[in-house]
């Protein structure tokens, strides 16, 4: 399953704080500022590519607070505050807006990215999928949290009342692999519709394609091939901007080949919402279709080490180097 988080359509600060820690690329950092350049928008690209491959994605899309209206003083200066709140885009933004109707109107799926601090607070999500409804004209149907942000199983409760069907929140930047087994998770049992698609990918955790591309394809193909042979679910998240070839040399090449080689392997190759209605996963007595990890019914043992709450947080803390 291919999915992207539109995290940053727009490249604003980080043109002047990559110039500053990448003093080898710091004179074409500073070209990106000025007018009418922009690296990080890459809706186009994204349609051509898999509209070349026959193969469609979901799109997540992130309505977050902003740093100088939403938060408080005592974080304008600081740098999880300009990580996680400056320079985020207003989605109802005629230009984001169109393009956001494109993608949905060529047949991608436009899901919910609930934004950092959402995972706990349904109000605030319910709002931000209101929003996103709004731009595409009827309900979303997934997504994912923002910086894999959740606690289990109460985000899943939040989104499964909201309405949503699935969640794709489950994972780690980290590490590559299907940490959480091989096969969907169904949360609330096995008679509940709602289902979790754990990440297998996200492009920043595996080999940096510009310098290893090598060793990046070798950690591609071996989860495909471990896919194939466990008849596993697999889902990819690769960040939108990690689309253009002079910001995240390889990730563009490395990505169309993930996708080329996976339909080579007979794979089923789409986004999430298709592959929920594919599979008729609503459809609870429906035996047939995609695989489930029994064992995630009702939380694994590791879902389960908060032995007074029953909860448990997952989480992927802002790194500066991994900007999204």
């Amino acid at each position: 399953m291919l999915t992207h988080d539109i995290d940053r359509p727009y490249k604003t600060y980080q043109s002047i704080y990559y110039a500053l820690t990448q003093p080898d690329r710091r004179a074409y950092h500073l070209s990106t500022l000025r007018p009418g350049v922009n690296p990080y928008w890459r809706f186009e690209d994204l349609m051509a590519l898999e509209d070349d491959l026959g193969v469609r994605s979901a799109c997540y899309v992130l309505d977050e607070q902003r740093l100088f209206r939403d938060r408080p003083v005592t974080e304008w200066l600081t740098m999880e505050g300009w990580q996680l709140f400056a320079g985020r885009y207003d989605p109802t933004d005629p230009e984001v807006r169109d393009a956001l109707r494109a993608l949905d109107d060529g047949g991608w799926e436009i899901g919910l990215h609930g934004s950092y601090e959402s995972f706990d607070d349904p109000e605030r999500l319910a709002s931000e999928k209101e929003t996103v409804e709004s731009i595409v004209g009827h309900p979303v149907t997934g997504g994912r949290q923002h910086y894999l942000n959740l606690v289990t199983p109460d985000t899943w409760e939040h989104q499964r009342a909201l309405g949503l069907r699935y969640d794709c929140s489950l994972g780690t930047s980290a590490e590559p692999g299907f940490h959480h087994g091989h096969g969907i998770r169904r949360p609330f049992g096995a008679d509940d519709g709602f289902v979790v698609f754990p990440l297998t990918i996200m492009e920043q955790s595996i080999p940096d394609p510009g310098a290893e591309f090598d060793a990046a394809w070798a950690t591609c193909e071996d989860l495909l091939r471990e896919a194939r042979e466990e008849g596993a679910v697999m889902s990819v998240l690769w960040h939108l901007r990690h689309l253009a070839p002079a910001e995240f040399p390889g990730h563009r090449r490395i990505y169309r080949k993930l996708i080329r080689r996976a339909q080579e392997l007979g794979a089923w190759v789409g986004s999430p919402g298709a592959f929920y209605e594919e599979m008729d996963l609503g459809d609870t007595g429906n035996s047939a279709g995609a695989s489930t990890d029994r064992s995630a019914t009702d939380g694994s043992a590791a879902e389960r080490s908060d032995a007074t709450r029953g909860r448990t947080t997952h989480r992927t803390a802002p790194d500066p180097s991994e900007d999204r």
